[in-house]
């Protein structure tokens, strides 16, 4: 039987304009977040660099930002860095290993799927590995978000992540491995409690899912 591959709409791919870049950014920091605005994934890689303590424990969500900007193989394979998982060697097929990994690591770096203009950020998990530490896990959280991930409110965050993201996140894992992928969880983090605990790399240019 012939899988059929969900339908993308690709008018999520758009990368949004500096007006709804700055209202995004100017919610984000309302809502309690640390926010830096950057022109290209490049730049967002340096600062990553910058921001990321190398004393300290440090897990990457998985991402595709982080993989096509270089940040994953910054962390994972430099050898700068405290990695979970450089240290955590191979755990095979064990997958609640793998979530219990990076569930309190001291420092999350990742991303989200979007992020609305009024400053709430969704992210969407199979397993939902990224949701603990994302959540209230980690003692510092780093995400890095391209400007096509920015969309106006709740209701088109969550129609970005069934309409593109997930789409997008199923044919790659289907192209690679031959597998398929689903919405788990959905994550919805509307407001940083601690000080200082939580920060945003958004990029002006798309990147990632």
């Amino acid at each position: 039987m012939t899988v059929q591959a969900p339908a993308i709409d690709e008018a999520f791919a758009d990368p949004a304009g500096e007006d709804r870049l700055g209202r995004a950014a100017a919610a984000l920091r309302d809502h309690g977040y640390a926010v830096h605005l950057v022109d290209t994934a490049a730049e967002a890689r340096k600062l990553v660099a910058d921001l990321v303590p190398r004393d300290r424990e440090v897990f990457t969500a998985s991402s595709e930002t982080l993989r096509l900007s270089g940040i994953a193989e910054d962390i994972d394979e430099s050898g700068e860095y405290q990695s979970v998982r450089a240290r955590s060697g191979d755990l095979g097929d064990d997958v609640q290993a793998r979530i219990r990994l990076g569930a309190t690591p001291e420092v999350v770096v990742g991303s989200v799927h979007a992020v609305t203009e009024d400053g709430r950020m969704l992210v969407a998990s199979a397993s939902g590995s990224q949701i603990a530490p994302y959540a209230s896990g980690a003692r510092q959280a780093v995400w890095v978000v391209g400007a096509q991930k920015v969309v106006p409110d709740e209701e088109a965050g969550l129609r970005r992540i069934r309409a593109y993201s997930l789409p997008r996140e199923w044919r790659r894992l289907h192209d690679l491995y031959g597998q398929t992928s689903f919405i788990g969880k959905i994550l919805i983090l509307e407001r940083e409690a601690m000080p200082e605990r939580g920060t945003v790399v958004l990029v002006r240019e798309a990147i990632g899912f």
